[in-house]
Order: structure tokens, then C-alpha cells, then sequence
């Protein structure tokens, strides 16, 4: 008879072994369970856990940040309103309709209108001539001039009337120079270049007997203690008008007229007045741009033909 130490009890040796596979088994069927039960298949926790503990995305690409994946970043609550979010389209805000644009002189859109063939900042070359200015009035309309330094334009750089009212310093080959104001328009034989003096004008530079002389001349900004007057055309009333701007400082390259939904620009004739053929604008306010874009606003000026009317207002010296 064997000792007893040395008895095997197979039983339960082999309900020992099988009470841990069972064990095992059944949390394993549980664990199956619940990744089953739970939506998209995988466990939110565990992936929350796994990228918590390895600081690394899962669902990230290499070298691409994490913002990029169309993920977004869980935010903290907040007991705050949000704020609007900006649209890009509303960056830039729409003018009403029927608004009146603003009054503050700024530039001119696409920087300074051209006025003809004359640039501020150039310097042109030609002849002077001269001629008998009388009271200094002209094909420009302005009226008998208070001095008589002014001068006759060339029809080229007369622009159709675009070179009225400007300031023109003019230099002679010795030195010489003189300032006067285009009044006038020298019609053909007068050559690109050339001015045709008053009288008064061509003796600051050179005795009558020289007849012409080589001179350069450029645009002037000159100084002064006017401002910009208007002036309607014999025959205006509210249903045709020629406006016409005189004094101003430097040369006009645009007029326009207020209208219900913005500024209608008028057509310059060529002996410097702006229609309005169908009435439109007259008597209201006008917009006035010179050629370095500057715009000056003028309200209120009533349908008074061949009256001056000052303003307040002048352009800028430059």
C-alpha cells in the first residue's frame, strides 16, 4: 500500500486547471461582448487612454499636424457666448444703395487722373511766342484775366480744355522765367510744345523783336489765398446745365454731379465748361478731382447762369 504522501488525486487536480480556463473564457466572452456592443466597432476609452499615454495620434499622418486631419481638438466648456464668425466676403463693406459717397477728399481710384497730354513732375520742351492777350480771356471762358501773364496752349497739349486754369512756369535758354496761366488755345501753325505769351509774358523772358524763342516748361502749384468758385452757363436751368470751375489751383481733370445712387462724371467741351445734357445734377452738389486725384466736394450751389459763385473749398498745393 503506497504511503499516503505519495497519492496523486488526479480530480482535483484537473478541476483546479479548469476553473481558471473557465475563468479566463468567460471574461474573454464579456470583453468580446462589450467591443461589440460598442458603436463603430472599437473602444472610445482605449483610444483616449492610448494617445493620452504616447502623446502620438493615431489617426495622424506623418509630418502633418493634427488640425490638418479634419480632426478638431475637444474645447473646454465654456459658460461665455460665442462669437460671431467672421465671413470672409463681409471683410469689405457694401455701399448702400442710394447713399451719398463720402465728402473727405481722398485719391481717386486707380491713383491720379490724367488731364491730357500734361503731366505733373515733367519737364516739356518747345518754343514761346507771343501775342496780343488783350484782357487776358480766351477759349477757356474764364472771363478778362487780373493780370495779364497768361498764354495760349497748343491744341495738342490743350486737351480739350483739360490744360485751362493751369499754372505753367516757363524757363528761357538764359535763365530767365516766368509763371503765367493758360487762358487760351494756339491753334495750328502751333506745334506740340509751344506756348504763344501774352505780350507781358514773353517780355520777362525776351525783348518782342526775338519774335520765339527755345524755352522748357513744366506744371506749377502755386500758392494762394483763393478758392475754387462756380460758375453755370448763360441758358442753364434744371432741365440742361454747363457747369464751369475757375480758380482752382490746379488743373480739373474730372467734374461730376450727385446723383440718387452716386456721382454721374460730366463731358469737358472744349471751351471748358461740363454738360449735363438732361439735367442731371444741376443745382446739386458737385464732386471736382484734379490731376494729382484729390476731390473736392462743393454743395449747394445753386442754377445761377453766368454768375460766380465762391466756395470754401481749394486743392492742395504741391
Amino acid at each position: 500500500m503506497a504511503s499516503p504522501s505519495h497519492r496523486r488525486r488526479p480530480r482535483r487536480k484537473g478541476r483546479g486547471a479548469l476553473v481558471p480556463a473557465v475563468a479566463v473564457a468567460t471574461a474573454g466572452l464579456l470583453v468580446s461582448l462589450a467591443v461589440a456592443l460598442t458603436p463603430g466597432g472599437g473602444s472610445d476609452t482605449g483610444r483616449a487612454t492610448a494617445t493620452s499615454a504616447t502623446g502620438v495620434d493615431a489617426d495622424a499622418r506623418p509630418g502633418v499636424p493634427p488640425t490638418a486631419t479634419g480632426r478638431t481638438p475637444e474645447a473646454k466648456p465654456s459658460t461665455a457666448s460665442p462669437a460671431p464668425k467672421a465671413s470672409a466676403t463681409t471683410t469689405a463693406a457694401e455701399p448702400s444703395r442710394g447713399s451719398t459717397p463720402a465728402a473727405t477728399p481722398r485719391p481717386a481710384p486707380g491713383g491720379a487722373p490724367p488731364a491730357g497730354r500734361i503731366r505733373p513732375g515733367a519737364t516739356y520742351s518747345g518754343v514761346a511766342t507771343h501775342y496780343d492777350a488783350g484782357d487776358g480771356d480766351g477759349a477757356c471762358l474764364y472771363g478778362p484775366s487780373p493780370d495779364r501773364m497768361t498764354a495760349a496752349m497748343n491744341t495738342a497739349d490743350y486737351g480739350t480744355s483739360r490744360a485751362c486754369g493751369a499754372y505753367v512756369l516757363v524757363r528761357a535758354a538764359g535763365g530767365a522765367s516766368v509763371t503765367v496761366r493758360i487762358t487760351n488755345e494756339c491753334p495750328s501753325p502751333c506745334a506740340p510744345g509751344q506756348l504763344d505769351l501774352s505780350r507781358e509774358a514773353f517780355a520777362e523772358l525776351a525783348g518782342l523783336s526775338a519774335g520765339q524763342i527755345p524755352v522748357t516748361w513744366s506744371l506749377l502749384s502755386p500758392g494762394t489765398s483763393d478758392t475754387v468758385s462756380i460758375r453755370y452757363k448763360t441758358g442753364s436751368s434744371s432741365h440742361w446745365c454747363g457747369i464751369q470751375a475757375i480758380g482752382h489751383r490746379n488743373p480739373l481733370a474730372r467734374l461730376e454731379v450727385g446723383t440718387g445712387s452716386g456721382w454721374r462724371p460730366l463731358t469737358r467741351t472744349e471751351y471748358n465748361y461740363f454738360l449735363s445734357p438732361d439735367g442731371t445734377g444741376c443745382g446739386g452738389a458737385l464732386r471736382l478731382t484734379d490731376i494729382y486725384g484729390e476731390q473736392l466736394t462743393v454743395d449747394g450751389i445753386a442754377v445761377r447762369p453766368n454768375a460766380v459763385q465762391p466756395t470754401r473749398v481749394q486743392f492742395a498745393r504741391h
